[in-house]
C-alpha cells in the first residue's frame, strides 16, 4: 500500500487549527479538490471540485488525546490521519521555541488507487499550506 507523510508549520495556536480540522464543513476552505461537504452521522459526504453529482462518503473520527483526525474515503479507501502539536513538540517535530502549530498528515492509498499517488501528494501538500495560512486569519 503506497503511503506518504507531509507536514507544515503554522504560527496559529493549535486551538485555531483544530477548529478548521475538526469541522468538515470548513474543508472546502482549505482542502484542495473539495468543493462541498454534507455532514452525516459518523462522517460526511464530500463532493469533489467539478463533480457535483459524485458523492464520496467518508468516515470521520477525532481523537483529542492524540490530537488527531482520521478520515477514510468509503469509495476509494484513501485514508488520511491528520495530527496537530504545539510547534517544537518532541514527537511531531517542528521548530523549537517558535510557538504555533506543527500539522502532520499520513496518507495511505490502496494499490488499486496507486496511480493517484503523485496527485494526492501534491493536493495534500497544497492543502497543508492552505490550512496553516487560514488558521492564522481565523
Amino acid at each position: 500500500m503506497p503511503t506518504f507523510h507531509d507536514a507544515a508549520d503554522s504560527p496559529a495556536p493549535p486551538e485555531e487549527v483544530w477548529k478548521l480540522l475538526y469541522d468538515p464543513s470548513r474543508f472546502p476552505d482549505w482542502w484542495v479538490g473539495v468543493e462541498t461537504v454534507e455532514r452525516g452521522d459518523g462522517g460526511f459526504t464530500m463532493y469533489p471540485e467539478g463533480y457535483p453529482d459524485f458523492p464520496m462518503p467518508q468516515t470521520f473520527e477525532t481523537d483529542r488525546d492524540d490530537r488527531g483526525v482520521r478520515i477514510s474515503c468509503l469509495v476509494s479507501d484513501l485514508r488520511y490521519t491528520w495530527r496537530l502539536a504545539p510547534a517544537g513538540d518532541p514527537i511531531l517535530g517542528g521548530p523549537t521555541g517558535a510557538g504555533g502549530t506543527r500539522i502532520t498528515v499520513d496518507v495511505e492509498i490502496p494499490e488499486s488507487e496507486a496511480h493517484r499517488l503523485e496527485g494526492q501528494r501534491e493536493a495534500v501538500h497544497a492543502s497543508l499550506q492552505r490550512l496553516a495560512a487560514l488558521a492564522v486569519s481565523a
